[in-house]
């Protein structure tokens, strides 16, 4: 489940330099009362937030409620795509869920990016114990559900042009992390490309990221 995350993240840095950097470990645990046997598990260390606001030249927002139509659209449209691309329901900018902001430093008025994090229970991970909130619909995290707000044709199409331009270093990367088994690579592989078939279909993009998409 880990490792599935980590490459997540590593697929959205392939996506936008507004992502959080991670870094593989393996950390050998000990105990020091001599209890337990030493154990190695991977682990991922993560880019701190104010680290990333500064590759963007741009500085945190703290303990401010942002809404939706307050932020960034392009960027905020990106964000959509790729949780829905992941699978992934447990977000919500109003809320502050799983988000932080970030705002140019040369303009203070401009509209915040949003920088989404925390995927393990997303349908690309499928975590065992993952289960989506009931007022959503969906019986299964496995189920992709658009929780963004329509948008327009054309902004829509400039984003999955970026999505299709990524496409095959974002399979050539899976294909080569053999750190999971080809079982699992393969099982994440086809959950992308069950994604990439439908934003590959005008009427399945109108009719999901426009006459279905939230309006509240």
């Amino acid at each position: 489940l880990l490792l599935k995350e980590y490459m997540i993240y590593k697929i959205q840095n392939m996506l936008s330099d507004m992502s959080f950097r991670v870094r593989l470990i393996r950390i050998t645990y000990t105990d020091t009362n001599g209890k337990v046997k030493p154990f190695t598990q991977y682990a991922f260390l993560m880019e701190d937030i104010d680290d990333l606001a500064m590759r963007n030249n741009c500085k945190e927002i703290k303990n401010k409620k942002i809404m939706t139509a307050q932020t960034d659209r392009e960027h905020t449209t990106f964000v959509n795509l790729f949780e829905y691309m992941i699978g992934n329901t447990d977000w919500s900018i109003p809320n502050m869920h799983n988000m932080k902001f970030i705002v140019p430093k040369s303009d203070t008025l401009a509209k915040p990016y949003v920088i989404p994090y925390d995927y393990d229970y997303s349908g690309l991970v499928d975590a065992v114990y993952a289960v989506p909130a009931e007022a959503l619909g969906i019986e299964t995290v496995k189920t992709r559900l658009y929780r963004g707000f329509p948008r327009g044709l054309n902004e829509l199409n400039t984003c999955i042009a970026l999505f299709n331009e990524k496409k095959e270093k974002i399979m050539n990367y899976v294909d080569h992390f053999e750190i999971c088994s080809e079982k699992s690579r393969n099982i994440f592989k086809g959950y992308l490309e069950q994604f990439y078939k439908t934003i590959n279909d005008q009427n399945l993009v109108e009719s999901i990221f426009i006459r279905n998409a939230r309006v509240e």
